[in-house]
C-alpha cells in the first residue's frame, strides 16, 4: 500500500527545547509549532539528529513524540526518529511511534561498529525494521554524523520493499541524490538534508528536504522549493545565494547549538543544546548575528 503522505517540499526537523536547568520544555515545542503551523512547510521530523536525539533518554523520546503530535497542526506529516544502532531497539521504537499517531519513522544507519556495516549488514537491518514496522520507514543516511553512507545502489534495492516509503540522503552529494533518484522506483520519496545543496538536489531529482536551516529560515526554504516547482529558476538561485551562506555558518559549522541561537534570534525558542554540546557565545554569536543581519527578515510571527 502507497503511504499516505507526500514529501513533495520542505520538512522542519525539530530541535528539542530544553529550560535553564536541562529538561525538556513542552511549552518551548509547542510555540515553535504554532508559528512553523502558519507555515507552507509538509511536515516535521521529531527526534531527529537536529532533535540531539542522541542526547535524550527513552522517556524523553516518548515526551518530545507526545508534545509534537499534540501540537502539530491537522495535516502536517509527522515523521519520528527511530533509528538505533540496534535492529530491535529501532523495531520497538518504530511501533511507539506508530502508537503515538506518526506517519513514518526515520531511521538512520546503525554506526557505532562501522567496519561491520556493509552493505549486506545495512540491507538485512533495514528490511528487518521495514517487515516489523506497522508504519513505513525512511532510510536515513547522515554520513557527517555517523561516518557511514547508503550509496544508491543499496537505496535502489531497498526502494522495492513495500514499507520503505523513501530516503533522508544528507550526503550533501546532489550527484549521489541524482543516482537515487534515477535508479529508484518513481513512487520513492527521496527527500535532501543540506540547504547548502537544496537546489540542486532538486534539479537532480529530490522531491523535497528536511532541512536544519528550516528552523531559522523556514520561509526561505519554502519559497525556493515553491519556485523550482513552477520552474522559476532564476527565483531559485535567488534563494539559493540567501540561503547558502547561512547553511554553511549556522548549521554545518555550528551544529544544533548554531540552530538553537539563531532560532532565538529569529524569535523562536532556541535555547541551550545539551551538554556536551556548548552553547554559542562570543566570536561565533558575532557571526551567526552578522549573517542574520543581512537577511533583514521580520521575526517570526507568533
Amino acid at each position: 500500500m502507497p503511504p499516505s503522505f507526500d514529501l513533495r517540499g520542505v520538512l522542519v526537523p525539530l530541535t528539542t527545547p530544553f529550560s535553564s536547568e536541562g529538561s525538556f520544555s513542552p511549552g518551548h515545542l509547542s510555540r515553535n509549532l504554532a508559528a512553523y503551523n502558519k507555515l507552507a512547510l509538509v511536515g516535521y521530523v521529531v527526534t531527529g539528529s537536529t532533535g540531539e536525539s542522541v542526547m535524550l533518554s527513552r522517556e524523553e523520546i516518548d515526551q518530545v513524540w507526545a508534545a509534537a503530535r499534540d501540537a502539530s497542526a491537522p495535516g502536517k506529516v509527522l515523521i519520528a526518529g527511530t533509528g538505533v544502532d540496534s535492529t530491535a531497539e529501532t523495531i520497538s521504537r518504530c511501533r511507539r511511534a506508530a502508537e503515538l499517531g506518526y506517519g513514518a519513522a526515520l531511521v538512520k544507519t546503525p554506526y557505532y561498529y562501522k567496519s561491520q556495516m556493509t552493505p549486506a549488514v545495512l540491507e538485512a537491518h533495514y528490511l528487518r525494521v521495514a517487515d516489523a514496522s506497522p508504519i513505513p520507514i525512511l532510510i536515513y543516511s547522515v554520513p557527517v554524523f555517523t561516518g557511514v553512507t547508503v550509496e544508491a545502489d543499496l537505496a535502489a534495492r531497498l526502494s522495492r520493499h513495500p514499507n520503505i516509503a523513501g530516503m533522508k540522503d544528507s550526503s550533501g552529494s546532489p550527484e549521489r541524490a541524482g543516482e537515487i533518484a534515477r535508479l529508484a522506483p518513481p513512487e520513492f520519496q527521496l527527500v535532501v538534508g543540506s540547504a547548502q545543496n537544496f537546489a540542486a538536489s532538486l534539479a537532480a531529482g529530490a522531491r523535497g528536504g528536511i532541512l536544519a536551516l528550516a528552523c531559522v529560515l523556514p520561509e526561505l526554504c519554502v519559497e525556493l522549493h515553491q519556485a523550482h516547482a513552477r520552474g522559476d529558476f532564476a527565483r531559485v538561485a535567488e534563494f539559493h545565494q540567501a540561503i547558502a551562506d547561512p547553511a554553511r555558518l549556522i548549521v554545518a559549522r555550528y551544529g544544533p547549538a548554531g540552530v538553537k541561537y539563531a532560532m532565538d534570534k529569529r524569535g523562536y525558542y532556541g535555547g541551550p543544546p545539551r551538554p556536551a554540546l556548548q552553547p554559542i557565545t562570543g566570536p561565533a554569536a558575532s557571526e551567526i548575528d552578522a549573517i542574520l543581519a543581512k537577511l533583514s527578515l521580520a521575526p517570526a510571527s507568533r
